[in-house]
């Protein structure tokens, strides 16, 4: 029951903000939170520190826990780094290309397209950045895959907020036109697609947000 409750508390949040509800910067009072969701303070601080983990909160000793608010010049350098990273990543993913690898990476695409079909956008993000991590990881390189995922966490907030459903379902099909190029062996096809990709995921990122709310039980309501 616990668990669950946590979890719900997760999603409701999750919602508020990706839904623009709830503006970066606000501060998630425990107790506030407590009496909107009924349940004690430990399940409330429970799903705070998972929500923490995803970065989408941040928690500050002695002063709670804020909804997060990443930079839009931050998410324009974590771009700069993936796209110097990645370039590199793609042409020795292709050298070392193998049908299984590629089986791997098309199964993980059927996913992301499930997530946007069904508009789950918290899961369609997820998903979306893993694809990159998923290369490296089945590279076998971990240093990479760990770099990577690092990188993704860190401008996923701004993707989860900014990104709109066509262009959640563009990144998906992108995705797959790059693993056909690196399917067919095609480096120099695979490294330009995969720098449009993340080109485009930088430019479909739409800042003009409606205006949001401080007052937590109007924004869960």
């Amino acid at each position: 029951m616990e668990t669950s409750t946590t979890g719900f508390i997760v999603e409701a949040l999750t919602k508020a903000i990706v839904e623009h509800r709830l503006q970066p910067g606000s501060k998630l009072a425990e107790q506030k939170l407590a009496d909107h969701f009924g349940v004690s303070r430990t399940l409330v601080r429970q799903a705070l520190f998972q929500l923490s983990q995803n970065r989408l909160i941040r928690m500050e000793p002695a002063r709670g826990a804020f909804v997060a608010a990443p930079s839009v010049n931050e998410a324009r350098q974590v771009f700069a780094v993936r796209r110097m990273l990645e370039a590199e990543m793609t042409r020795a993913f292709v050298r070392e290309v193998t049908p299984e690898k590629i089986r791997a990476l098309k199964e993980h695409i059927t996913q992301e397209k499930s997530a946007v079909a069904r508009e789950d956008v918290p899961g369609r993000t997820e998903l979306l950045g893993d694809f990159h991590v998923r290369m490296a990881e089945l590279m076998g390189n971990d240093v990479l895959a760990q770099m990577l995922g690092e990188l993704i966490s860190r401008c996923a907030l701004i993707t989860l907020m900014y990104q709109t459903h066509s262009a959640a379902e563009h990144s998906s099909d992108e995705h797959t036109a790059i693993v056909n190029a690196m399917a067919a062996g095609d480096e120099a096809l695979a490294v330009q697609l995969m720098n449009e990709h993340l080109a485009h995921v930088e430019a479909s990122l739409t800042f003009d947000r409606k205006v949001p709310t401080h007052d937590i039980t109007l924004a869960l309501s």
